[in-house]
């Protein structure tokens, strides 16, 4: 229990049960984020080709792959995360082989491309998968997707040496179907969109949320304050964080333990004026046609 006055001790709680940063700990496995965990544990039984995550702002991508992350095995795994830039393609070749621990400091770019050759080829002999995610995909350029498709060239026999996941917003799915895209999408072996939160998962999440840092029914939210709650945050998991940080907050101020409408009503009146244009709905994903022009995609996951 947190030693500082405030909604945590309030509450009687071990911690900060709707912080913004990403945490496996608190993974909830939604109908949607338990299947697209699955996408990426068969992936990374498939040891080659490309599999494209794409999902809204706060949707908790992050925490899904930390979550995979989490349950690799070292033994059989390396495995490295990125976060993408406007980079061009051999800056983007330096920053993989930095995100798996390799010295880039050379100008030539084939002694680089020898010297990752090298690393994949010993992972291999060593019996381990090459596993690289490239999160905020939907900034990488075109030269650098290129790059990333060169590097799935290296191969030992019929396998490639390394196994890439792209984890974008929903506009990366546009970056796909273009024309100069053809030879990458060939090496798209799954794709998948993670969709927000239905009303009961909504539900769902909060109650999880609060039950893993300890909570036994204080605090408290009623039917009407979790519909208002989903209607504004559209069941997007980091604006249910952020609204329920506030509603907590709100509570240990006025010694509230149970929340209904009013209270939500309340602290979403406070969000909409602090930050105009807050409102969180409305926010259709008019990409969901365009997920099924890639090759594999699964239409389901909308």
């Amino acid at each position: 229990m947190s030693s500082q006055p405030g909604p945590e001790a309030f509450y009687g709680l071990s911690g900060r049960p709707f912080s913004l940063s990403p945490d496996p700990a608190f993974f909830f496995g939604s109908k949607v984020h338990a299947r697209v965990l699955a996408y990426l544990e068969y992936g990374v039984y498939q040891a080659e080709g490309f599999i494209v995550v794409t999902g809204e702002v706060g949707a908790g991508k992050t925490t899904l792959v930390r979550k995979l992350f989490g349950g690799l095995d070292p033994a059989k795994v390396v495995g490295a995360q990125l976060v993408s830039t406007q980079l061009d393609g051999e800056d983007t070749l330096r920053l993989v082989m930095a995100a798996f621990g390799l010295p880039a400091t050379t100008r030539s770019k084939a002694v680089l491309l020898m010297r990752f050759e090298g690393f994949l080829k010993a992972c291999r002999e060593q019996g381990k998968r090459v596993l690289l995610v490239v999160d905020e995909a939907q900034n990488l350029s075109h030269s650098a997707l290129e790059e990333l498709r060169m590097l799935s060239n290296f191969q030992a026999t019929d396998r490639s040496l390394i196994q890439t996941f792209l984890v974008g917003q929903p506009e990366f799915r546009a970056t796909m179907v273009g024309e100069r895209m053809t030879q990458l999408r060939q090496r798209v072996i799954a794709a998948c969109h993670l969709s927000a939160l239905d009303a009961s998962d909504t539900r769902a999440y909060i109650e999880h949320r609060l039950k893993t840092v300890g909570a036994k029914g204080d605090p408290s939210f009623d039917d009407e304050a979790l519909d208002e709650i989903h209607a504004f945050t559209g069941g997007i998991p980091r604006r249910i964080n952020t609204l329920c940080d506030r509603l907590l907050l709100l509570g240990f101020i006025e010694e509230k333990h149970a929340f209904g409408g009013p209270e939500v009503r309340a602290v979403i009146t406070e969000i909409q004026l602090e930050m105009p244009g807050s409102g969180y709905l409305g926010q259709g994903d008019a990409l969901d046609s365009v997920l099924r022009s890639v090759p594999n995609a699964d239409p389901d996951l909308h």
